[in-house]
């Protein structure tokens, strides 16, 4: 487990800039401003960081483009129109007067409203990047939350249970997924998705006899989750108490750890909501407006909701003809979906209800524009934990004899859970 999990992040060494996105300045600022560091620096460095990943980018580019692969390098050239680009708005906002808020004003402040109220990736952020500086710190950061997330894949399968063997596969397969190239983008999925993989973890254990310490670990991370994206902990704690309901209902019998655990989610979804509102965060009908509006570029629409579901409808249709176009993922979960629900049915029900949790995050942002697909990227979850358990089931029922006994220590392992 840990040599895969080095030589992963040895390889991400191939790739120290150009992975931010537009929501990463947003997140560096925030980190920038409770390390004590003024608007107007915060500002500058941010720019610098995404400037330069710019440039990267735009001279690997160049290096092997059949046309222009012989000229002299664009660094300069994309670092001058990136620094023109990103001041324009900032200076004007900044020049304005105090703005409020800890993030440097990149957009309108009630597009930045959103991420305010996101302080936990930021402060996840601070040792890192005062320690390691700007570059160095963002890049380090995500190598440890994308390593961590394919531990936990291990440490799930492996209290399922499944082999060693099985379970390396699963944290391999989290490095190599979609979930695992999104982890390393200097923004909050990462952490969104570690955090969802500990809630998983704490459901496994509930179901392998350890009920305190998984309920614990659920909640807690129900609760930090609150903290990174609170929508996201709003929508993973009402999946869970809908996966223990259901688990329950199926068992027709009022089992204790189940029972507490889906009250937690209940809770953490009680407790998201109130503090929700309590903090006045932006609400469902806000991130609808910022949708429809081009981040508040437009006028707020009068009848937003009639129109958000049109768009919705329209989405989906074009997300299944491309996913028909290229059904890899489809597969991967149905497969994925399939193997969890053979080799461990009640986990199963918690692995697709937490996994679902990036279908109702796009599903809230119905937008085919948004790159990667990263706002479904928690579905990536189902084939990470899944495929890994159909692999299991096929090499256990591989190695049985024709006399239906088990050779070696699979025989052992079968007479132990007789």
């Amino acid at each position: 487990m840990i040599l895969i999990a080095l030589v992963f992040a040895v390889l991400q060494l191939a790739n120290v800039t150009g992975r931010d996105t537009p929501d990463t300045k947003n997140y560096l600022s925030y980190e920038l401003n409770l390390s004590g560091v003024g608007k107007q620096r915060a500002a500058a460095e941010t720019i610098d960081y995404v400037c330069a990943g710019k440039a990267s980018v735009a001279r690997r580019d160049q290096a092997v483009d059949p046309v222009r692969f012989h000229r002299a390098s664009p660094t300069r050239r994309v670092v001058a129109e990136c620094r023109r680009d990103q001041w324009r708005g900032v200076s004007a906002r900044l020049a304005s007067g105090p703005t409020a808020g800890r993030i440097v004003p990149f957009m309108p402040p009630r597009f930045m409203r959103i991420f305010e109220v996101r302080p936990g990736y930021p402060v996840f952020l601070l040792p890192f990047v005062t320690v390691l500086g700007v570059t160095w710190g963002l890049w380090a950061s995500a190598v440890l939350v994308t390593v961590a997330g394919g531990v936990l894949v291990f440490l799930v399968l492996r209290t399922l249970r499944a082999s060693t063997g099985a379970a390396l596969t699963g944290q391999a397969l989290y490095y190599v997924l979609p979930c695992g190239t999104t982890a390393m983008r200097p923004m909050t999925e990462g952490l969104m998705m570690a955090l969802t993989l500990a809630a998983l973890w704490g459901c496994a254990l509930v179901l392998e006899g350890r009920a305190r310490a998984g309920t614990w670990l659920a909640g807690g991370s129900l609760a930090v989750l609150f903290t990174v994206k609170h929508s996201q902990a709003l929508f993973l704690g009402l999946c869970l108490a809908a996966a223990c309901a259901a688990l329950l209902a199926r068992r027709r019998r009022w089992d204790g750890p189940l029972r507490t655990l889906g009250v937690v989610a209940g809770s953490g979804v009680l407790a998201t909501v109130l503090l929700a509102k309590l903090l006045h965060y932006p609400s469902q009908s806000e991130s609808v407006q910022d949708l429809l509006t081009a981040h508040y570029a437009r006028p707020d629409r009068v009848h937003p909701w009639p129109e958000f579901l049109h768009l919705e409808a329209a989405f989906w249709i074009e997300w299944t003809r491309r996913q028909l176009w290229e059904p890899l993922f489809l597969a991967a979960v149905v497969a994925a979906g399939w193997g969890a629900l053979r080799r461990h049915r009640a986990f199963a029900v918690f692995l697709i209800a937490a996994a679902g949790t990036g279908v109702l995050n796009q599903a809230a942002h119905p937008d085919i524009n948004v790159w990667g697909g990263r706002l479904i990227v928690l579905l990536w979850l189902l084939p990470a934990v899944g495929l890994p358990l159909l692999l299991d089931l096929v090499v256990r029922r591989g190695a049985r004899m024709p006399g239906g006994l088990l050779p070696g220590p699979a025989r052992r392992e079968a007479e132990v859970a007789r």
